[in-house]
C-alpha cells in the first residue's frame, strides 16, 4: 500500500505531521501537541490530507514504479 505523510518542520525539529495510515495529525512538540488537537477536530481539513494520497501519491505511483524498474 501507499502511505502519505505531511510533515512540519521547524528549526529543524518535527513539529507535527499527519499520516494518511492513522488519518490524523500527531504532534511531537508541546506547540504540535496544541495544532494536532486543533486540526484533528476540522474535517475538511483531515479530508483535504487524505486527498492528497489519491490526488498525488496514486496518481504518481505508477510513474514512480516505472522508473525504477526500467533502471534495474
Amino acid at each position: 500500500g501507499i502511505e502519505y505523510i505531511d510533515s512540519y518542520v521547524f528549526n529543524k525539529v518535527e513539529d507535527i505531521r499527519f499520516n494518511s495510515t492513522v488519518g490524523r495529525y500527531v504532534g511531537y512538540t508541546e506547540h504540535g501537541v496544541k495544532n494536532a488537537k486543533a486540526w484533528n477536530s476540522d474535517a475538511g481539513l483531515l479530508g483535504q490530507e487524505q486527498a492528497e494520497l489519491e490526488r498525488f501519491c496514486k496518481t504518481n505511483a505508477a510513474i514512480y514504479y516505472s522508473n525504477i524498474l526500467d533502471k534495474t
